[in-house]
């Protein structure tokens, strides 16, 4: 699975995109050429939209804080440049093969036949960007057409903010179209230029049919659709050849002839349908966005009584247009520029001073490093990164074994979205209408508990093996109290970030633009950025925000059909019908979300899965909060599972000589600690409800 790291860090998915994509970016087809600068130009538009948001909630806090004059149009323009930055950034997200990917079975593939599969998931994922944009276009001059304007106090005519949509998949589509060409370049001038003349027709077409579906010879197809697949067809010829044309047009065809054969089949039927053509998808290596977009596009084409595809417009607006989300960018951004200030060295020295003399001293200051970044960066992709660069080398250096060394890292790293904050609750709770705040607060103790409970299966291991860590070294107190300085700057993010939440001064997302700011500060006074640094992460973090939440958009999709066909209700009624013990529940649950965690990234994970077993979970009488933190666990060991957690990737690609093996074994006891506290959850719910439950 392809890994990216917030902060600028190198990641296997760089060098991937380097052998898969030879050519560099200045080659000589100037349709090309062109195509590259719309996408660099809309990428400088996300990081621009990025930092104003982050400005404009600054400004509210302050403005409602400070003077009490709360602004009324902070959140609205706000939460606009939220669905600018995720659109926007998806061309740039592209061209650096940001967009996440299992690559179980195409990573054992020769580089040529990877090369091939890669131009059918490139044209597959095509068409389902090129559907959504055709909508999003329609629904776009619709909205204008018809006046249409926001419920909000600003009354903001809806055409304007829809249009960073449309511009936005354009531009995706777009980038697309440059791999496309950077992974199999036609040599005939001809063929190069078949393309952009086929999709100035397609365009041309698509006006020409105006801002609603034209139903094809009566039935329940309709031209823009059929338009969309010519050029599809057409376009391969020219520019990738016949083979890839034909074995894309097999692998759409045939998934579109399962849908419309399965409509009006039994419940069981379409939702194994469903299920399986995912992961199929999933592990041919078709982008987890895009593979739950399609196969909610086909869903919507093929399942229903009448084709809804206006419904990618409007998931695609709705998902993303949504104020809390806007905390997901924000806490990528502050996790960027805290590793830009580079604060991280000095805590993490600071604490192999304060664990000197406890056995396996660096494993517990790595694990308690990755509590303290958790708690300021939200991400555990950002923290494995972090510790990955600082604690790692230096472990190995001192005589630590590499299983210890890279098995209690990955494992501090998941504490990332335990320890508040936590992209995947406020994605959870968004999704589920879930209080964040109630969620962050139910994260604390578990985290700390895990973290504690890290620290002893690192004691016990570095006494246990003999060799897999060297003697511990005592420190003076007066060398601990110097070695404090390091904490410092931890402590004042945390306090600002999480005592401006709790303090009632700001909500979570907007707690999240003050951590932003704040980090930006310290990168100030220890003169380690200036303006091309800081456009730098906010450019790393529109491409991740990007690929975040284009999988919320496909997830939105995805599970509409699912709600549409009534299969979580039908199994929700299954499961009660049978009497199953609530326990045993949870036990299958678990189960199914560690197989899944694998092979799926953890993000589109939940997102899948929700839809499903969240009623289960409600009609079992169980805590939404509580249940919240129970997902995110399960998130957490799908991060550091084999073979496809997204953390090893991340850990693999900065290990140097340790092998990806040596880093799977070294979290696999974690793995069972983990689990076990997972029982002790369930056991004793009070470790997640007591503090929300004070603040309610």
């Amino acid at each position: 699975m392809t890994a990216t790291n917030p902060g600028g860090n190198a990641s296997q998915a760089e060098s991937a995109a380097a052998s898969l994509y030879p050519l560099s970016r200045g080659d000589d087809f100037s349709a090309v050429r062109a195509a590259e600068g719309i996408v660099r130009a809309s990428g400088i538009l996300a990081g621009l939209a990025l930092l104003a948001m982050a400005l404009i909630m600054c400004y509210e806090i302050g403005s409602r804080s400070l003077f009490n004059s709360p602004t009324s149009w902070a959140t609205e323009i706000s939460t606009y440049l939220l669905v600018a930055v995720v659109f926007l950034g998806l061309g740039i997200a592209q061209s650096s093969n940001s967009h996440v990917q299992v690559e179980l079975w195409v990573d054992r593939l020769s580089m040529e036949s990877r090369r091939k599969v890669e131009l059918i998931c490139q044209w597959v994922g095509l068409f389902c960007v090129l559907m959504s944009a055709w909508q999003m276009a329609s629904f776009n001059a619709r909205e204008f057409f018809n006046g249409t304007r926001d419920w909000g106090l600003l009354s903001t005519p809806q055409w304007i903010p829809e249009l960073s949509v449309s511009v936005g998949l354009l531009v995706y589509a777009l980038a697309i179209l440059i791999d496309i060409y950077r992974l199999k370049p036609p040599r005939a001038a001809l063929r190069r230029w078949a393309l952009p003349m086929l999709a100035l027709l397609l365009l041309a077409a698509l006006l020409g049919l105006g801002r609603h579906s034209v139903p094809a010879f009566g039935n329940r197809h309709d031209w823009g659709t059929m338009a969309i697949a010519l050029f599809m067809v057409l376009g391969m010829l020219a520019w990738s050849g016949w083979r890839t044309m034909l074995h894309t047009v097999v692998l759409l065809g045939a998934l579109s002839l399962l849908y419309g054969l399965m409509r009006g089949e039994s419940l069981a039927m379409v939702g194994v349908l469903l299920v399986i053509s995912m992961i199929f998808l999933l592990l041919f290596g078709v982008r987890i966005a895009l593979a739950l977009g399609l196969v909610g596009t086909l869903g919507v084409y093929f399942l229903l009584s009448r084709p809804q595809l206006s419904l990618l417009a409007e998931r695609a607006w709705s998902s993303t247009n949504t104020f809390t989300l806007s905390a997901v960018p924000m806490f990528i951004f502050m996790g960027g520029l805290l590793l830009r200030s580079g604060i991280v060295a000095g805590m993490f020295d600071s604490l192999v001073r304060w664990f000197g003399r406890t056995p396996g001293g660096l494993a517990h200051a790595s694990a308690g490093a990755s509590a303290v970044f958790a708690a300021v960066s939200g991400s555990s992709i950002a923290t494995a990164a972090t510790l990955g660069k600082v604690a790692c080398p230096e472990m190995i250096e001192r005589g630590y074994s590499p299983r210890l060394t890279y098995g209690v890292t990955g494992a501090g790293a998941t504490l990332g979205i335990l320890i508040p904050p936590s992209i995947p609750m406020i994605i959870y709770g968004t999704t589920v209408g879930a209080s964040v705040t109630h969620l962050f607060m139910g994260g604390v103790l578990p985290g700390l508990m895990l973290m504690s409970m890290f620290m002893l299966t690192a004691l016990v291991w570095a006494l246990g093996w003999r060799g897999s860590a060297p003697v511990a070294r005592a420190y003076t107190l007066k060398e601990k109290l110097v070695s404090s300085t390091g904490m410092v700057p931890f402590a004042a993010i945390i306090f600002v970030v999480l005592g401006s939440m709790y303090a009632g001064i700001a909500t979570p997302t907007e707690a999240a633009a003050i951590g932003a700011l704040a980090a930006y500060v310290l990168c100030l006074v220890r003169k380690k950025i200036d303006v091309g640094g800081l456009f730098a992460v906010a450019l790393d973090t529109a491409k991740v925000s990007a690929m975040l939440l284009l999988i919320v958009v496909g997830a939105s999709i995805f599970s509409w059909v699912f709600d549409y066909i009534r299969l979580p209700r039908e199994i929700v009624a299954l499961i009660t019908h049978a009497g199953l013990e609530p326990w045993l529940v949870v036990v299958l649950m678990t189960m199914v979300y560690l197989v899944l965690g694998m092979f799926i990234e953890s993000i589109a994970m939940m997102l899948m899965t929700l839809p499903v077993t969240f009623p289960i979970a409600m009609a079992l009488g169980m805590d939404p909060i509580w249940f919240g933190i129970f997902l995110v666990l399960m998130i957490e060991i799908g991060l550091i599972t084999p073979p496809l957690g997204m953390v090893l990737f991340v850990l693999s690609s900065m290990s140097g000589k340790v092998t990806f093996v040596q880093i799977s074994l070294g979290v696999l006891p974690f793995v069972a600690v983990m689990l076990v506290f997972l029982a002790i959850l369930y056991g004793f719910p009070d470790i997640v409800l007591w503090l929300p439950q004070q603040a309610k």
